[in-house]
């Protein structure tokens, strides 16, 4: 559940990637554009996901991404992660984006979503996820 009255409340798993944004990030306003954000969503995601099964996963779907706060050129962003359903073949993965600015000041809530990947084989085919 994303509470938007609440931007600054503690992430919730572990710190999966933290990165910089830069000015090459932008979009036409000025501020980060979403999809560099979603990328680095994924990869957090997907680094989770792999620690988990310790197998090739592939991202199958995003559902209940919401933006709450533009990123600036200069924050520093940190996806956090946690393992929300493990099934047969996937796992279900909320990950949570915070920012900070450069001198470490504010701390805020800019974006969350619900990620699903599959564990697959070396020819792309769902694979049982190990327990």
């Amino acid at each position: 559940m994303i509470d938007d009255d609440n931007k600054t409340q503690e992430p919730a798993g572990e710190l999966a990637i933290r990165t910089l944004a830069m000015p090459q990030d932008t979009n036409v306003n000025g501020d980060i554009f979403g999809g560099w954000v979603i990328s680095y969503m994924d990869l957090a995601g997907l680094s989770i996901a792999r620690k988990r099964c310790k197998c090739r996963v592939t991202t199958v779907a995003i559902d209940k991404m919401v933006f709450l706060s533009p990123v600036h050129v200069g924050d520093f962003i940190c996806c956090y992660g946690e393992l929300l359903k493990v099934g047969r073949t996937s796992m279900t993965i909320r990950i949570q984006t915070y920012a900070t600015d450069e001198l470490g000041g504010s701390y805020r809530r800019v974006t969350e979503g619900i990620f699903t990947y599959v564990s697959i084989d070396a020819h792309g085919k769902p694979t049982p996820v190990e327990s």
